[in-house]
């Protein structure tokens, strides 16, 4: 039994300096020795050798600390480990902060309750636990609190999951985080969490569609990182078992799971082979997605090509997948991809889940808040949640309409619908529609609907995707107007002025040249007469775009002069220099027939031809820049006139170029003694390194005018 003799003041300061000298097992002495040790605040901020040995990550320390604390008859052991510094955080704050399942185990079993101490901040344990993104360390306080043996009913463990003052609950925190593993987990565990709002008054659903960057739509992958992204797996979320906090799924290397997948894909290859020779099965005409099996392709879709098609590319598939394991999963690039695409592919699984449990237009869902037929527990626990989830709903529609405005300035911008359409969450649309087609309604407080929006905000895809559904009223939903009479084509001809890049390609001129390509796309969807109808300030949307664009339009045009000039001068120089080389010839002409002496080798053809290519091609690129200069730079002129002008004139600048050092060579070859010809091949190795700048420095420009002028999505 511990003591109690010694003074307060002399086991603070003899336990402060053991800790601070990192003498443990001194401490771990004091806790048997002296009872006061077990409560003593040993720093100013109100920290207790538990809290710092936490703090250290000092699994044994603690777990004697803790023993010793509970076998304590004299005191109340949930008082000791509740203590808090000056912030509110107890012990098992800081364990669930670090992550550290072995401590925050041996901390709340000492006594459940502990998991709902709130700091200063109204922070549980188990907030914390998704706050901080862990969550071995949230699954193993669940299975603690769900314990028939805790005596924590289903609300207590629902107050548990929320802020006290802010109204913004775990989920909402593993959604801000992107934590989709967690928030799958907690959908599952605690479903009548869909229906909490925060303080903004924003649903978990609210939050994620303000989120793109969580979904495929929002991302912006190109080339070799698009192929890596189609070739790697990735598995669907599943619900926790109870009593498993899945941490032996760290214990994997990192590339154990592409090896897996390797494997499995090598199977199904051989499998699918076996049926092809033996004509197994007769499910050929469908078609399964190899990048995920949650994303099948729906039956009755037309094939465009052969069933062994299918197996070449799984073939193709397959080598690849094997030389991303020989070459290691790990890899930084490759494992950020995955990453990502971890994060899209359960982002949307999520997203399921999230729709599966709300009722977002039954007005009755409104009222009452969680369904009980699909909670699962007892009658007193949901009539408690769902007395819970109304007292909620009611200080939240008093908070919010009171300190929205004057606190944070903010306003609720909709429904979830309207606000995936204006972040261009094309995911998000597609699967509301699925589920509530009623949705396609849905207008903001300017009576905007979805489509009104996503032409104001240039989201392209959610725009194409309202154009492939063909079960929405579409008279309806395109010609709906705002409360100021304008059309979605009015919204495609304005832009906003401080939105320098509203299309993701860089330069003003490309970025005017898109302007006026969503403005036709979006002209060619709207009905015949709708570009002469007026809004009431009476313009029409031609006379808009006009008006809008004009900063734009001079902005491409000085780029444009500014580049035109520049390239202008040098393929002038260009071309001189070609004309001097092609009428002068390496060796001289014959005095009686006047050819050249050297015609006959072939490096003197290669000369001349070269020579010829480049006066051609500069001359050619000097009369592009000419005709950009002399342009009028008028709206249309950029839509297809300057942008390949300016296209070719590079193309012709880079060619002429490459053309001239040739010719530089091939005559300076001819005129070198055989000696020292191959001692030469060097200097003209070395020659052509400007050429190989000048394309590696204008390459992601050349890359770009392609990409706009004849990839572009519209």
């Amino acid at each position: 039994m511990a003591s109690t003799s010694s003074r307060p003041i002399d086991v603070k300061r003899k336990l402060f300096d053991n800790v601070m000298g990192g003498k443990w097992t001194e401490v771990v002495e004091m806790y048997k020795e002296y009872s006061a040790a077990h409560e003593a605040k040993i720093t100013r901020s109100g920290y207790t050798a538990l809290h710092l040995a936490v703090s250290n990550g000092k699994e044994e320390i603690v777990e004697e600390l803790v023993k010793l604390i509970r076998s304590d008859q004299s005191g109340q052991p949930k008082k000791a480990l509740e203590i808090q510094n000056e912030r509110g955080y107890t012990a098992l704050h800081f364990a669930v902060a670090m992550g550290n399942v072995r401590m925050c185990n041996c901390i709340a079993e000492v006594d459940p309750s502990l998991v709902g101490v709130r700091n200063k901040e109204g922070e549980t344990a188990l907030f914390w636990a998704v706050l901080y993104g862990q969550e071995h360390a949230f699954l193993c306080l669940q299975e603690i609190i769900s314990d028939t043996s805790s005596k924590i009913s289903l609300a207590e463990a629902y107050s548990y999951c929320r802020r006290k003052d802010h109204g913004e609950t775990i989920l909402h925190c593993a959604l801000y985080g992107e934590d989709f593993d967690l928030a799958f987990h907690i959908i599952n565990l605690y479903n009548g969490l869909v229906h909490y709002v925060d303080e903004e008054g924003f649903s978990p659903l609210d939050t994620l569609a303000t989120n793109p960057s969580c979904f495929k739509s929002g991302s912006n992958l190109r080339g070799w990182d698009k192929i890596i992204y189609k070739c790697i797996y990735v598995s669907e979320l599943k619900p926790i078992t109870k009593g498993s906090t899945d941490i032996a799924r760290s214990r994997h290397p990192e590339n154990y799971q592409t090896l897996v997948n390797c494997i499995g894909t090598f199977v199904h290859f051989i499998w699918r082979m076996l049926k092809d020779a033996f004509g197994m099965g007769s499910d050929s005409h469908k078609i399964e997605d190899t990048e995920n099996p949650q994303e099948q392709i729906q039956a009755g879709h037309q094939r465009w090509f052969p069933d062994n098609y299918v197996t070449c590319y799984q073939f193709l598939e397959l080598v690849y997948k094997a030389i991303l394991v020989i070459f290691g999963y790990g890899h930084t690039k490759i494992n950020m991809i995955r990453k990502e695409k971890e994060k899209h592919v359960w982002a949307v699984q999520v997203l399921g889940e999230l729709l599966k449990n709300l009722n977002m237009y039954d007005s009755l869902d409104l009222q009452s808040g969680a369904d009980p037929g699909e909670t699962g527990e007892s009658e007193r626990d949901r009539d408690e949640i769902l007395n819970a989830i109304s007292e909620d709903k009611e200080d939240d529609k008093k908070e919010d309409k009171m300190e929205n405005k004057k606190a944070t300035g903010k306003e609720h911008k909709g429904t979830a619908m309207l606000m995936a359409a204006k972040s261009g969450i094309s995911e998000i649309v597609d699967k509301i529609l699925e589920s509530y087609p009623v949705a396609i309604h849905d207008a903001d407080q300017n009576i905007k609907n979805i489509l009104l929006l996503a032409a104001e905000h240039r989201q392209l895809e959610v725009y194409k995707l309202l154009l492939r559904h063909t079960e929405i009223p579409r008279d309806i939903v395109f010609r709906k107007v705002d409360n100021h009479r304008n059309s979605a084509l009015h919204f495609a001809a304005m832009i906003n002025e401080d939105d320098h890049k509203p299309w993701p390609i860089p330069g003003a001129a490309l970025q005017m040249q898109w302007e006026i390509k969503w403005y036709k796309f979006v002209e060619n969807s709207m009905p015949p007469h709708f570009f002469l109808r007026a809004n009431k300030d009476n313009e029409t949307p031609e006379e808009i775009f006009t008006k809008k664009h004009k900063n734009l339009v001079k902005a491409g045009g000085e780029w444009l002069t500014n580049t035109s000039t520049s390239c202008s001068v040098v393929a002038c120089l260009i071309a001189t220099v070609a004309f001097a080389s092609s009428t002068t010839f390496p060796g001289g002409t014959d005095s009686r027939s006047g050819k050249p002496t050297l015609e006959n080798q072939t490096s003197f053809q290669l000369f001349a031809v070269s020579s010829l290519i480049a006066l051609c091609f500069s001359v050619t690129s000097l009369l592009m820049f000419l005709a950009i200069l002399t342009s009028r730079h008028q709206e249309k002129d950029f839509s297809t006139d300057l942008p390949r002008k300016l296209l070719m004139g590079l193309s012709s600048l880079f060619i002429s170029i490459a053309s001239m050092i040739t010719s530089f060579c091939a005559g300076h070859f001819l005129v070198l003694e055989d000696k020292l010809k191959y001692l030469a091949f060097p200097v003209y190795a070395v020659t052509f390194l400007p050429v190989c700048l000048f394309a590696v420095a204008q390459f992601p420009l050349y890359l770009d005018l392609i990409r706009a002028t004849f990839l572009s999505p519209f």
